[in-house]
């Protein structure tokens, strides 16, 4: 009696039950139709060269003969390839830690600015520039030219103010009548009480300091003085005897002049408008008049940004314009979502600005911030564009990371694409750990 009552029950259910798993198979259908383009698109865009790269690592640079593991030894064997492993760490040491606590600070200042939108607008603009347009500003703004590159105008500016700089860089002594030592300097010999003339080529007239007036002729020089005649020994429009003053020549004012006894400087004076000097209170004997290499010293040129020892902190520094604004509009997005009750109990309490930051912000922002900074480190990771466009050829391989690695080994010169695609499976394998780390975060984020 009871197992009939059972299978009576029983029977409504499972009948009930077939049109709940058509239904249920139907919408699973109806769904993978809808995501089939898309998985297509992902598997032709991705797992297929993903999976393509991974089988042509282990062939030769032809391709027909199949090597084994030799491309992955032979990366780590080559002087450009660990290069580029170096770079690349410091890269994804350096750019993430810094874009992360200049997009922290920013956010919290941006909150007591007044035209806070304005000022996010600002620093995020860059985010609309592409890697290649931001790589050709920063090449020129890094040139070392001050003519051309801005941050050298700015750096020889400051320089120039504070230090100064030689007027007379292309002048040279005349052959035979001036010495020139190793540091630059010219030097003569000339007696207490007597003058000396220093002749002075290669300086254009158009040159010549706006003061500059005709050399004086050497004037007789008292007892315990030395006189002399700093000058450009050369007649516009020829004419004159060399070594001696003539006429039409002249002057090179403010130019530094030494007479040193014993090897010791004994007195020291700059040139008058015309060239003139005069030492006074010297003992009898010999001395020898000098003119430092301070005078001749080339312009101050500013700072190879985009030398050997500063090209990739030069390119980090481009990186953080352009991605500044990324990390303050995503952590400012966190900010806005803590709990304000918090924050104004903390200041009730008498703690500080600084306090309430480091004790309270900074740990309720953890999330937000680790988040941030896992994702410029696989952004870090594959940066392409701006090092191979901002640094010099000449430098290339001192700046170089694995994705231009990757790209100057199987199409810029190497033609290996064997070794490229071993560079390539090692980029894969450096990056998907933090893309799982940051797709973790995601999910428990949303629990």
């Amino acid at each position: 009696m009871t197992a009939t009552l059972v299978k009576e029950q029983a029977g409504p259910r499972a009948a009930g039950a077939a049109p709940v798993r058509r239904r249920r198979r139907r919408a699973r259908l109806a769904a993978l139709l809808f995501v089939f383009p898309a998985l297509l698109l992902l598997g032709a865009l991705v797992v297929y060269p993903v999976l393509f790269s991974v089988g042509r690592s282990f062939f030769d640079a032809s391709g027909t003969r199949f090597v084994g593991g030799d491309n992955y030894t032979e990366m780590f064997r080559d002087p450009a390839t660990l290069k580029a492993i170096r770079n690349t760490t410091v890269w994804v040491v350096v750019a993430p830690a810094l874009l992360t606590g200049l997009g922290l600070i920013l956010a919290v200042l941006v909150e007591k600015v007044r035209w806070a939108t304005a000022f996010k607008l600002l620093l995020f603009m860059p985010m609309a520039v592409s890697f290649l347009a931001a790589g050709i500003i920063f090449r020129l703004a890094y040139d070392e030219d001050p003519d051309k590159g801005v941050l050298n105008a700015a750096v020889v500016s400051v320089h120039d103010a504070f230090k100064g700089t030689s007027t007379y860089p292309t002048a040279r002594g005349r052959t035979g009548l001036l010495t020139q030592e190793r540091d630059g300097s010219y030097r003569t010999t000339a007696a207490a009480g007597g003058t000396v003339t220093l002749p002075m080529v290669g300086v254009l007239p158009g040159d010549l300091p706006r003061g500059a007036a005709p050399a004086a002729a050497g004037t007789k020089a008292a007892p315990g003085e030395l006189r002399g005649v700093v000058y450009l020994d050369f007649t516009p429009g020829g004419g004159g005897k060399q070594g001696e003053v003539d006429p039409e020549e002249s002057g090179l004012p403010g130019m530094r002049v030494q007479a040193q006894h014993d090897g010791k400087t004994v007195a020291s004076t700059t040139t008058a408008a015309d060239g003139s000097f005069r030492f006074s209170g010297l003992g009898t004997g010999s001395y020898t008049v000098r003119l430092p290499a301070s005078n001749f010293a080339p312009p101050y040129q500013g700072v190879s940004w985009l030398g050997p020892a500063l090209v990739t902190p030069a390119i980090i520094g481009a990186y953080l314009w352009i991605w500044t604004g990324f990390a303050m509009v995503l952590i400012g997005a966190g900010l806005a979502t803590l709990p304000r009750e918090t924050l104004e109990a903390a200041r009730m309490d008498g703690a500080n600005e600084w306090q309430i930051f480091r004790r309270i912000t900074v740990p309720l922002l953890a999330p937000v911030l680790t988040v941030v900074f896992v994702t410029l480190v696989i952004n870090v990771m594959k940066v392409f564009d701006l090092v191979y466009i901002i640094a010099p050829g000449p430098v290339q391989e001192d700046a170089t990371v694995l994705a231009t690695q990757m790209w100057l080994v199987s199409f810029g010169g190497g033609n290996n694409q064997g070794l490229g695609s071993a560079l390539g499976v090692l980029l894969l394998l450096l990056v998907v750990p933090a893309m799982v780390f940051n797709v973790r975060r995601f999910r428990r984020s949303q629990r």
